[in-house]
């Protein structure tokens, strides 16, 4: 009888590892199979592992399910479920609230979101505010302190000696 209960286990487990997906798809970005779907799906700009969790957990999925082990079925309630962010997460989950020309709350990923970045920098710096002035010479922009840190590029204003075996004794 157990010799048949492992035979039976081993066939379940070859089925298993050829469906299992070691890349899957969603959002144009690639996750790794391998990942459990809460920390996986943090592998999409926008998505935190809160976020993560909360998507999965209102598509019906359990977030200790490793992605790739996921059904077609299921990978596409998924991508649903991330699509519809904005409705599924609470107000206060949401990445971009009172949106500056909308109005309304929007959760943002993928690209939309790296794109809507880059349109709020270049509005800062065309309406010359400090921020985008701050931005623009690649300064510190939130407060912090300048004298000592943030230091980069060239060293201005420092020349060292010659010394006398690098000139040949002149």
């Amino acid at each position: 009888m157990s010799e048949e209960v492992e035979k039976r286990m081993e066939v379940e487990g070859e089925a298993r590892e050829e469906t299992f997906r070691h890349i899957v798809r969603i959002l144009d970005t690639d996750l790794d199979g391998k990942k459990r779907v809460a920390y996986s799906l943090c592998g999409i700009k926008g998505i935190g592992r809160r976020v993560a969790r909360a998507i999965a957990a209102s598509a019906g999925i359990d977030v200790n399910m490793k992605m790739g082990e996921l059904s077609d079925e299921e990978i596409e309630r998924l991508k649903v479920a991330i699509n519809s962010a904005d409705k599924r997460l609470p107000w206060w989950m949401l990445n971009r609230r009172r949106d500056l020309l909308s109005g309304e709350d929007k959760h943002l990923m993928g690209s939309d979101l790296m794109l809507k970045f880059r349109d709020d920098l270049n509005l800062l710096r065309k309406i010359r505010s400090y921020r985008g002035i701050r931005h623009e010479r690649g300064l510190k922009v939130r407060g912090q302190r300048t004298k000592s840190t943030g230091r980069k590029g060239m060293v201005v204003g420092v020349i060292r000696k010659k010394t006398l075996a690098r000139t040949g004794g002149k």
